[in-house]
């Protein structure tokens, strides 16, 4: 029997970071329709602002206990001291802003979902539910921002959706946050 072929990875996670590659793997660029999910990675994404990727990842599993799995009610419903208490916490980024962010994403996500029936039927919207597929070959090629994380940046904004404290298009790019987008080829 042959070994088995390593798969083609995109250049951020083809150094060897078992971390790194596991994600790219299994969820990099694959579609998520999931409520708490789409809600998690928009959390995650604010933590980042400013941070590797890979920092996140690492504490993804303790961000996940102190906030409830990311159960939107549950982190809509937490108080002001139970945020403080977190900024103690050195498993996840002590930023003031970022924490805070969590509940205020989560009481903007239960706005949207009411309006649209789903947290995933609002962020779909701005693809039409399709999933987009880019054919960059190389990072140089990947915009720093495009004519839809504009649109949506501006939208999220105006619904006070940040997946970082101070949205900018940046921080949510063709990948849309690597949510609504399409595995690289």
């Amino acid at each position: 029997m042959s070994p088995r072929a390593e798969p083609i990875r995109c250049h951020w996670a083809a150094a060897g970071d078992a971390l790194m590659c596991a994600y790219h793997d299994t969820e990099w660029g694959v579609p998520l329709h999931d409520d708490r999910g789409l809600f998690e990675f928009l959390c995650l994404e604010g933590a980042q602002a400013g941070l590797s990727w890979r920092t996140v990842l690492a504490k993804r599993a303790h961000y996940r206990k102190l906030f409830h799995d990311f159960e939107i009610a549950r982190v809509a419903a937490m108080s002001d001291r139970e945020l403080e208490k977190l900024l103690l916490d050195p498993g996840i980024i002590r930023n003031r802003l970022k924490v805070y962010s969590a509940r205020d994403n989560a009481i903007a996500a239960r706005e949207a979902i009411a309006e649209f029936g789903s947290l995933d039927g609002y962020l779909w919207s701005f693809v039409d539910g399709k999933t987009l597929v880019n054919r960059w070959r190389d990072s140089s090629q990947v915009p720093a921002s495009t004519a839809l994380s504009d649109r949506m940046s501006k939208a999220l904004r105006k619904r006070r959706l940040r997946p970082r404290p101070r949205a900018a298009p940046s921080a949510c790019p063709g990948r849309s946050w690597r949510t609504p987008s399409g595995r690289r080829a």
